[in-house]
């Protein structure tokens, strides 16, 4: 067999693999990262590329190995689930760097952190005074988290009408030209009524992509032609 097709048929092969790697260890991995994960995320990838290329190297072996650092992710997210203090052990704690509006510098020093890099986090916050927060704390991913004093914090809806009522999910009512008649009769409307509001719209169901009802009854429409804009 050429060696550019051997090429060809692992570097298939492991793109299919690790794709079903990612697809196992969860959507966590997309989104947050340990340092732990980081290093795994790397290490696979990089011996995936060197078995793709590399044809004297034996797949099993370049496999198995693969096997093993993504099995240890799996083992350990199923017992740090379990266990509190092994995945405090593992992750890590939370640091809190600011509280009540004074810089813990002890903190800052354990977990390596210069003043600079904590203003430049700040900012990214929007936040310029540190006088303003109330607590500032480094997560175990190394987001971090602020939160204003009260006096410093917007003004939400809740706080001038604390007794008003909330916004519901929109319902989707139609959906690539037909009714959903399950969604519709149980949220209570019913097929006749969304007609009505069709008409009123001079719209055909066939003509509408996505139809949705918000918490006010009001129907929004996405047409399949989107320069039909009524």
């Amino acid at each position: 067999m050429p060696s550019w097709i051997e090429v060809i048929i692992r570097s298939t092969l492991l793109i299919l693999g690790l794709f079903f790697i990612t697809k196992l260890l969860g959507k966590k991995q997309l989104s947050k990262l340990s340092f732990f994960e980081y290093i795994l995320g790397i290490t696979v990838g990089d011996i995936a590329g060197t078995l793709s290329m590399d044809i004297e190297l034996h797949v099993i072996n370049g496999v198995v190995s693969i096997l093993i650092w993504t099995l240890f992710p799996i083992i350990i997210s199923i017992i740090s689930l379990k266990s509190k203090k092994f995945r405090d052990i593992v992750e890590g704690k939370a640091t809190t760097f600011i509280q009540d509006g004074k810089i813990l510098e002890e903190n800052l020093k354990k977990e390596k952190y210069s003043t600079d890099e904590l203003l430049e986090q700040l900012r990214k916050k929007d936040v310029f005074n540190v006088s303003d927060v109330e607590f500032a704390i480094l997560e175990t991913n190394g987001e971090l988290s602020v939160l204003l004093k009260k006096e410093m914090q917007v003004v939400k809806w809740g706080d001038l009408f604390p007794d008003g009522s909330s916004d519901n999910v929109p319902l989707t009512v139609i959906m690539d030209g037909a009714y959903l008649n399950e969604t519709i009769y149980s949220a209570g409307y019913s097929i006749d009524w969304i007609r009505n509001k069709l008409k009123l719209k001079s719209a055909n169901v066939e003509d509408v992509f996505l139809g949705q009802v918000d918490s006010s009854g009001n129907l929004y429409i996405d047409y399949y032609d989107d320069d039909n804009l009524r």
